[in-house]
């Protein structure tokens, strides 16, 4: 039941009092459904990672009588103080808020923020029959070329009993390739072309109430500040989540991946390489087993919290992230021709010795059996104190016989396949101040190597940690963090604050640094402030004196502003400062598209620098109608155009929602893109560089019935540049419809 109160509260007299921000989004959110989070990350209000967060907790919902201080603080715009208040409220009224408008009568919070964080709010009934009540949705999308069926999503979710919640996820897919197996003829893998396949990939049963949480089949799991387990998309995790999400790309993806193999041409030649299709709907690959937890056993004046877990899951992996370690002792030895992924061929129809194609970029299905067992044992002496352990342990076993397969240095998964952490985690909190902080030490069988831009590596293992700082008052919040991850942490189920750059397939691996995130609010101003720096610890000690080896300190800073002038408008404008190496200088440097090499041939990194600044307005003319125009520039390091300038990019985007009837919503956005904009290269096509191209999409949701609800959708993309990719592309302008039904019972 969500928003069910939200329109009793709209008589309620708007409380003054400051907004402050809790988990530091880039913006204030306030959205209805995922096509509003679409709206925000397609202009840049928000990132990838905040857009996955956001989406996985408005599919899920919080539960306002029992969720704890960890997942109320995962609600966008809530403060600690917040949420201490929510918490407190809840005890007073014997630990069930009937109408969540009391929250803003008896001043708690304000009804803005109690509109903001209304659809992602559950509240069930306090004695709730075993009728079970739920949804029902199916998805489709086909572009106008596509020359196979439609691909197709199903999802449901039911609850029953008030404590009991199952779910489902499904898929029709047309592009995935049959499971490899070792061909001893060819000394390769073999596997069969793409064809329908139905999967079920999501499928749990949870129970939870005060005092026990459980669940069986698909489900995520995290703890402490995300440096040991962690595989949810909280900011805060703590404990056993429903896993049913099913996602998709709204670009299309290449119709033909194969290379010419053992043929004598390859079957992408000519226009068969340049066709795009519909990709199929994904689905990210958690944890599958059993998991139980006891919250709350009452111990003096504080209490335990308990919780094991344990997966038997198949792992799909990306063809070029493996290696025969048969033949191949290290991976790093990029000399070893050996230590190159194996190939894999396409499973001939008829006589198994008969030349066929190789496949290429392409994602191999069930090629390791992943085992994993975690605990975690914490100490609560209230909600803000406590202390707590977590460790786990996980073997990746090979499941294609007669290769030992094992994974290049550069994947997420150790090399090795066995690896496993533990730790010790704390909080603390008194007055405005909440202090998190967590210590780990990995472990795997990883052998030694030197790298070629960060120095020595250990198998074995190695230590992390990070600190959390936040203080809060009405109207802002500060939140401070430091953290340091070895070079020989590598831990692929660590999810700590950490910047996006990697090392060897992982964030959470050699980086020492510290960040600052501000937030200051009122009904009438924003203001959003980063500043993180960082450098890979490794470099400190540089023994071979080698330049690639220099410490490289890197930055990235930005500040956002929101005006509300009147009523109507809103105005915005926000300025991003990236560096990845604050140590060089010049224009004769790359920021994103690598170009240099070593007289090895190995790509030399990136180390420019990218200035992006982004203005907004908004104008709402009514309940029923708002516009919403953004212009945005960036200058960047680009050594392949003039490298005594910035690279120019600009974008606009102009966004509009209109809902005449209550039943009736449509959102329509239009984006204008225009890479290398000042390309003015001596006899070069000043559009044969990078991307120009439209794009638009227009989204219409109707609500039929009660509550079920339809919705089409339609995307276009025209590439307007003279890329060689482009030109050749089809279709080109391409064109996607979408149609989404959900029934609910």
């Amino acid at each position: 039941m969500r928003k069910l109160v939200v329109v009793a509260i709209a008589s309620l007299a708007s409380l003054t009092g400051g907004v402050a921000h809790a988990i530091p989004y880039e913006t204030f959110i306030d959205v209805d459904d995922e096509a509003s989070l679409q709206d925000l990350l397609a202009s840049q209000d928000i990132s990838q990672e905040t857009f996955d967060q956001l989406l996985d907790l408005l599919d899920r919902g919080v539960e306002l009588n029992e969720a704890g201080r960890a997942e109320l603080y995962a609600l966008p715009n809530l403060t600690y103080e917040d949420v201490d208040k929510i918490i407190a409220f809840r005890e007073l009224q014997n630990g069930y808020i009937k109408d969540p408008a009391d929250l803003v009568a008896s001043e708690v919070i304000t009804q803005e923020k109690l509109f903001s964080i209304a659809s992602f709010l559950v509240v069930r009934a306090r004695k709730a029959g075993f009728k079970p009540k739920g949804w029902v949705r199916v998805m489709t999308r086909m572009s106008l070329k596509d020359h196979v069926l439609p691909p197709i999503a199903l999802r449901g979710r039911f609850t029953a009993d008030k404590h009991w919640t199952a779910g489902f996820g499904a898929t029709f897919s047309r592009l995935q390739i049959g499971d490899p197996t070792y061909d001893p003829n060819r000394d390769a893998l073999v596997a069969d072309p793409a064809g329908y396949q139905v999967h079920l990939p999501k499928l749990f049963v949870k129970y939870e109430d005060d005092a026990i949480s459980a669940i069986a089949g698909t489900f995520r799991a995290g703890f402490g500040q995300r440096l040991v387990f962690d595989n949810s998309l909280d900011y805060t995790p703590n404990g056993l989540y429903l896993d049913d999400q099913i996602y998709y790309s709204a670009d299309l993806t290449s119709d033909c991946r194969f290379s010419a193999g053992e043929l004598d041409t390859s079957p992408c030649d000519g226009p068969a390489g340049n066709q795009y299709v519909t990709p199929d709907w994904n689905f990210r690959q958690g944890l599958l087993g059993a998991g139980i937890g006891a919250k709350r056993l009452d111990v003096g004046s504080g209490w335990l919290q308990l919780y094991g877990w344990g997966s038997i899951s198949r792992r799909d992996i990306y063809q070029y992230e493996l290696f025969d370690a048969g033949k191949c002792k290290d991976p790093h030895d990029d000399g070893d021709l050996a230590c190159a992924a194996p190939d894999v061929y396409v499973r001939p129809a008829g006589d198994p010795l008969a030349p066929t194609a190789r496949f290429s970029f392409t994602t191999l299905p069930n090629v390791f059996s992943e085992r994993l067992a975690g605990m975690n044992a914490s100490y609560f002496a209230d909600r803000r104190n406590s202390i707590g352990l977590t460790a786990y342990v996980a073997n990746e076993a090979n499941l294609i016989e007669g290769i030992t397969l094992d994974t290049q240095e550069w994947s997420r998964l150790p090399t090795g396949r066995t690896f496993g952490a533990g730790g010790a985690n704390f909080n603390f909190g008194k007055g405005a101040i909440d202090l998190g902080g967590e210590v780990a030490l990995s472990g795997d069988k990883m052998p030694d190597s030197m790298t070629a831009d960060h120095g020595p590596a250990h198998g074995g293992g190695g230590v992390a940690g990070i600190l959390r700082m936040t203080a809060t008052r009405k109207k802002e919040e500060l939140e401070a963090t430091l953290r340091y991850y070895s070079i020989d942490y590598a831990n692929p189920f660590a999810r700590p604050i950490a910047q996006s750059d990697e090392f060897e397939g992982q964030r959470a691996r050699d980086e020492l640094g510290a960040r600052l995130r501000y937030v200051r609010s009122s009904k009438t101003f924003n203001l959003r402030a980063q500043l993180d720096v960082w450098v890979p610890p490794s470099t400190f000690d540089n023994p071979t004196n080698a330049p690639e080896l220099h410490t490289t300190p890197k930055l990235d800073t930005y500040v956002r502003a929101d005006v509300r002038t009147t009523d109507e408008v809103r105005l915005g404008l926000s300025l991003r400062y990236q560096d990845k190496d604050l140590q060089g200088g010049g224009h004769d440097q790359c920021y994103e598209i690598a170009s240099a090499t070593t007289t090895d041939g190995l790509t030399i990194p990136c180390s420019g620098r990218q200035l992006t600044t982004i203005a907004r307005g908004t104008y709402t003319v009514d309940r029923t109608l708002a516009f919403t125009l953004q212009l945005e520039h960036q200058l960047l390091d680009d050594n392949v155009l003039d490298p005594s300038a910035f690279r120019t990019d600009v974008a606009a985007w102009f966004i509009t929602q209109w809902r005449p009837v209550k039943e009736l919503s449509v959102r329509a956005r239009v984006r204008y893109l225009d890479e290398a904009f000042n390309d003015k290269r001596p006899g070069k096509d000043p559009d044969s560089y990078l991307e120009r191209s439209v794009s638009s999409v227009v989204d219409a949701g109707y609500k039929l019935r009660k509550s079920d609800e339809a919705r089409f959708r339609i995307d276009v993309k025209d590439y307007l540049d003279h890329r060689a990719s482009s030109l050749m592309r089809d279709p080109n302008p391409e064109v996607t419809f979408w149609l989404t039904y959900e029934a609910h019972l």
